[in-house]
């Protein structure tokens, strides 16, 4: 306990306990001040610290929807390409059957008659066998090709009982029967002891009464109706 001898000596003890005492507050604020900015400083560091972690939390998943959204436009696009090329296909098969109805319907309407994928004509007149084949082809057709019983059986109810010339022959090598597309023999309907003779290259259709065996060999130059083929796609 500080005790003053005298009033000077007291005011001066008092003074300097004054001085003192502002000096001590000033210090005391200061140092709560620096305190303070220490304490600031560490919550700021505290802060930075969780700062990255929740930063690298958004960044993921900012990335992951940005792949997400990018993946899903990369399907869609694929999707629309895959509809836009089938759309097209379906567009083209479509004009594509329209055109094969309105050429059949004009076939039909000229008295080309309809058997499973083709369509037949047979003629009034009578030329040789390349005579008819060349007519046939200047009506875009050929002269008519048979691979099955139901389409013999056809032409044998086209041709009403008349012989007539069919694509079948054996001009470029003797035995050696082909069709005039150059596919070989077969499905054969030939006439009971057909062909038989060396001579004779080209074939009818209509020979003898079996109903179904009909087929003979003919000389080539020989004056016979024909049947017209043409195939139709669908």
């Amino acid at each position: 306990m500080f005790q003053c001898v005298s009033n000077v000596n007291c005011m001066e003890e008092e003074g300097k306990r004054g001085d003192e005492e502002v000096i001590t507050v000033v210090i005391y604020k200061t140092a709560g001040g620096y305190g303070s900015e220490r304490e600031d400083a560490d919550t700021n560091s505290n802060l930075q610290t969780q700062r990255p972690g929740i930063n690298c939390t958004v960044n993921i998943c900012y990335t992951l929807t940005v792949v997400c959204v990018l993946l899903l436009c990369v399907l869609l696009m694929t999707a629309v390409t895959v509809l836009w090329i089938k759309l097209n296909i379906l567009t083209a098969e479509r004009d594509q059957l329209k055109k094969h109805k309105k050429e059949l319907q004009r076939f039909i309407q000229l008295g080309w008659i309809l058997f499973s994928s083709s369509i037949y004509k047979i003629s009034t007149e009578k030329k040789s066998w390349t005579e008819s084949r060349q007519a046939c082809r200047e009506r875009g057709a050929e002269l008519v090709i048979i691979n099955s019983r139901e389409e013999q059986d056809f032409i044998n109810i086209l041709r009403t009982s008349r012989k007539s010339w069919i694509g079948l022959n054996d001009r470029d090598r003797e035995g050696e029967w082909k069709w005039v597309d150059d596919t070989p023999l077969i499905a054969e309907y030939w006439f009971s002891g057909e062909p038989n003779d060396k001579d004779e290259h080209c074939v009818i259709t209509g020979e003898g009464s079996d109903p179904v065996r009909t087929w003979a060999d003919y000389p080539c130059k020989s004056k016979f109706i024909w049947i017209c083929e043409k195939t139709i796609f669908f």
